[in-house]
């Protein structure tokens, strides 16, 4: 079983690859995906960190923020070969209140690109009514449903948005768009788009740091996220050891 996980940053990263430690993984190298020509501060390519056990591997590589980046990110290390059998989206993540407490996980049934479309004065319209391509990517097959079970996550709707919301008002807009949505981040629907050019299966999982509304960084819990993210990965590379692709 090889499998590729993609996080934004490499803080995400970092928690995931405690994660697998604590399920018996070994680091057993990096390799450095891309290069670029244009580099903000702080922008330095990230590696991909590669773990092992048992003849399975893991992968781990903090591809950027945002869907462009985590898009590109993943085709580029699916590109490398050999075969992957499974692509996960990782990190923290915005939740909706009474839904996504603070500290918990959610697994996506399906992962939306929430802002894909154009504005009206009716509205948003999604890209599916414009009549290009797709805002939506269903993600849940049977090892997803595993890990909602392993990890005691909710499974709903995750929102992929390029501008993380800030006021109650967009939270409700979102919500009165996507009633089944848990959460927000902003890597998923790239890395599943990228995966599902590739014929791979994919799913998203994120753990809470934020509430969903009004921008309050005093409220923000990013450690108790990044801890409950490494819990999580302590437990999944069992699941996916014993998993195969027909089973999706």
């Amino acid at each position: 079983m090889r499998v590729l996980v993609v996080t934004a940053v490499a803080a995400e990263a970092d928690s995931v690859a405690a994660g697998l430690a604590l399920a018996g993984y070994a680091r057993l190298g990096e390799e450095r995906v891309r290069s670029t020509l244009f580099q903000g501060p702080g922008d330095a390519p990230a590696p991909l960190a590669r773990y092992g056990r048992a003849g399975h591997e893991i992968h781990v590589y903090p591809a950027g923020v945002g869907p462009a980046a985590a898009a590109a990110g993943t085709s580029l290390a699916l590109g490398r070969g050999p075969g992957y059998d499974l692509v996960v989206s990782a990190g923290i993540g915005g939740g909706f209140p009474g839904v996504a407490p603070l500290g918990s996980l959610v697994v996506s049934s399906l992962i939306v690109a929430a802002d894909l479309g154009a504005g009206s004065p009716e509205g948003f319209i999604p890209v599916t009514e414009l009549g290009f391509g797709r805002d939506e990517v269903h993600v849940l097959g049977s090892l997803g449903r595993h890990a909602v079970r392993a990890l005691g996550a909710a499974c709903g709707t995750i929102l992929t948005v390029t501008t993380a919301t800030g006021t109650a008002e967009r939270a409700a807009e979102l919500l009165a768009r996507h009633p089944r949505a848990l959460a927000e981040a902003m890597e998923g629907f790239g890395v599943a788009e990228a995966a599902d050019q590739y014929g791979l299966p994919a799913f998203e999982i994120r753990a809470i740091s934020n509430e969903v509304g009004p921008r309050d960084r005093s409220a923000w819990r990013i450690g108790d996220a990044l801890a409950a993210l490494t819990e999580a990965f302590g437990k999944l590379p069992p699941l996916w050891e014993s998993w195969t692709t027909r089973e999706h």
